[in-house]
């Protein structure tokens, strides 16, 4: 059964006729070739699929396409398009937190929800913040300082 589904993606209104029940990471990667959000665990527990869904981080390969009708969708593509997620991006190229990449666009995500949220964190509600996402091989407190460097960095942005 498919149903043609209308919603904002990375600031674009976008449609597309699909089964409702697939996977919102499959859309996004199959469909509309948005390959930085990755398949992890397939079970919402590694946050590699993160995306922002209604401005609220959510993993997408636990969601159904259905569920995004009508609703604002942001990807890696989008918030590392915006000068908050540029400065982020930066910061963890700078503050040597990518090592193979592939939790990277869930971390900047995380990181992104949290700054917008709370722009002057401290170390342990940054921890708590990335805490849905699973690294492998930079570990955290590269990450953790690439956060902190970013909020100082974006101070203006984050604190409007």
């Amino acid at each position: 059964m498919e149903a043609k589904l209308t919603f904002k993606l990375n600031g674009k209104t976008v449609s597309i006729k699909t089964d409702p029940l697939r996977r919102l990471l499959d859309v996004l990667r199959d469909d509309f070739k948005l390959t930085g959000v990755k398949e992890g665990c397939s079970e919402g527990e590694c946050g590699a699929c993160s995306v922002l869904f209604n401005g609220k981080i959510v993993t997408s390969c636990i969601i159904p396409i259905g569920a995004a009708d009508g609703q604002e969708i942001m990807t890696i593509e989008g918030v590392s398009a915006t000068e908050g997620g540029k400065i982020i991006v930066d910061a963890f190229a700078d503050g040597g937190a990518v090592q193979c990449g592939f939790c990277i666009p869930g971390m900047v995500i995380a990181a992104y929800y949290l700054l917008s949220n709370n722009p002057d964190p401290t170390e342990d509600e940054i921890r708590l913040g990335i805490s849905g996402n699973i690294c492998r091989c930079t570990g955290y407190d590269l990450i953790v300082e690439s956060i902190k460097l970013a909020a100082k960095r974006g101070e203006k942005i984050w604190k409007k």
